[in-house]
């Protein structure tokens, strides 16, 4: 497997892992939240995510791909990630030839993924459920798991707490006579 291969495959790992952190312990009712009337509620959103795995697909399969709609987030959530084992297993077949680059597939659907899983993440704060931050860096991720069931964070943020507003990039520093 090229190199190439083997960092879009833990890309796929990493995004399943984001997408599970951004949806573990959502609140009854958040697939259908909506923030607006023209924004995609997190079940259509997830239903996206699946669309753009499936298209990513078809650079090495051919055809089209377009998911019927299903009735559920948690439907969607099982369908998004058999297609990301899909898509994974698909760059491991050195067999496999896509018909555009490791680079395109990453700066196209694959990229468009990740952004809608930080779109999930904001929609949890907006509807009252914030995502505890951590330090994506230390995350246990293996490019063999694309599955719903991820580890749980190993660097999180001690000081984050969901009443506290984002904090400024960089160190957290504290003010006061412990700092």
């Amino acid at each position: 497997m090229t190199e190439s291969r083997r960092l879009l495959r833990h890309f796929l790992a990493a995004l399943a892992y984001r997408t599970q952190k951004a949806l573990r312990g959502a609140p009854d009712g958040f697939g259908e939240y909506r923030a607006s009337p023209t924004a995609r509620s997190p079940h259509e959103l997830m239903w996206h995510m699946t669309g753009l795995v499936g298209y990513a697909r078809t650079f090495f399969h051919g055809g089209e791909y377009a998911p019927p709609p299903v009735a559920t987030l948690a439907e969607e959530v099982v369908r998004f990630h058999a297609m990301l084992a899909a898509l994974s297993a698909d760059l491991a077949d050195q067999t496999l030839t896509a018909r555009l680059t490791d680079e395109q597939l990453l700066q196209g659907p694959l990229s468009d993924a990740m952004t809608h899983a930080g779109q999930l993440a904001m929609l949890r704060r907006l509807v009252g459920a914030p995502v505890p931050s951590e330090n994506f860096i230390h995350a246990v991720i293996h490019a063999e798991n694309v599955s719903e069931r991820q580890s749980d964070p190993a660097a999180p943020d001690h000081w984050w707490h969901p009443d506290l507003p984002p904090q400024p990039p960089g160190p957290i520093r504290r003010e006061g006579p412990e700092a």
